[in-house]
């Protein structure tokens, strides 16, 4: 039987990570898609390509679009990304690293590139538990757009189905390490901070990594990443 092809965005973080290693368990054909968005540092883009080529893919494409002309974000401006001394001090509110509509923008291309390959499915690695509180990580945007994806394609007029999968959206941080760890992936070559050194050393205060090294605890793992404080 052929395998199907499938859309993967792909950040080189620690949950895209996982939701690639889940769509080649599944059987899918994995075609990735990175983006160059105009984010503050390449060490996500270097981890990407690591991934890509750690876990298996069918084709790995970056796309290049230049979030920085709008800002609005400490990713993509000259603001400073937040740093806290624990988890428990992370807001309520939603934080400056969020980039407006970001992931309506990357799943717009991933709709293009589905449509070019053949797919009727994009994996997306969204968690609406342990996370910032991004507002398009939330399981109500994401059906939204599926349907709006289904009404905007040529897919979906001829009366296929096109399928936004999100097996990370329900589950906490050390569940998803621990789905990834049975899948045989190496989170060492993964990359999840805001805001690391220019050797890619993650921070350990921002709330990507507060949030990565509570899940690795709950997990009874170590993180295999090399973090600034105890570099020696």
């Amino acid at each position: 039987m052929t395998r199907p092809p499938a859309v993967v965005l792909l950040s080189g973080g620690l949950d895209s990570t996982t939701v690639l290693a889940i769509a080649n368990d599944l059987g899918y054909i994995a075609y990735a898609l990175s983006f160059r968005y105009g984010q503050r540092h390449h060490v996500e883009l270097d981890a990407a390509k690591r991934v890509a080529g750690s876990i298996g893919v069918e084709r790995h494409e970056v796309v290049d679009i230049d979030l920085r002309t709008f800002g609005g974000s400490s990713l993509t401006s000259n603001a400073s990304v937040p740093k806290h001394d624990s988890v428990n001090a992370l807001g309520e509110g939603i934080p400056n690293t969020y980039v407006p509509a970001r992931n309506t923008i990357f799943l717009s291309f991933a709709l293009a590139y589905a449509e070019v390959v053949g797919a009727r499915d994009i994996f997306l690695g969204v968690n609406a538990l342990d996370y910032s509180g991004y507002p398009d990580c939330r399981p109500e945007f994401i059906s939204a757009y599926e349907q709006m994806a289904n009404l905007a394609t040529r897919v979906g007029v001829e009366g296929e189905t096109l399928t936004i999968h999100t097996p990370l959206i329900s589950l906490t941080k050390s569940q998803i390490i621990q789905r990834g760890t049975e899948l045989g992936v190496d989170y060492s070559v993964t990359s999840s901070c805001y805001d690391p050194d220019p050797e890619g050393h993650p921070c350990g205060h921002c709330d990507s990594c507060l949030l990565r090294l509570r899940g690795f605890e709950e997990a009874g793992m170590s993180d295999p990443l090399k973090y600034q404080g105890s570099l020696v």
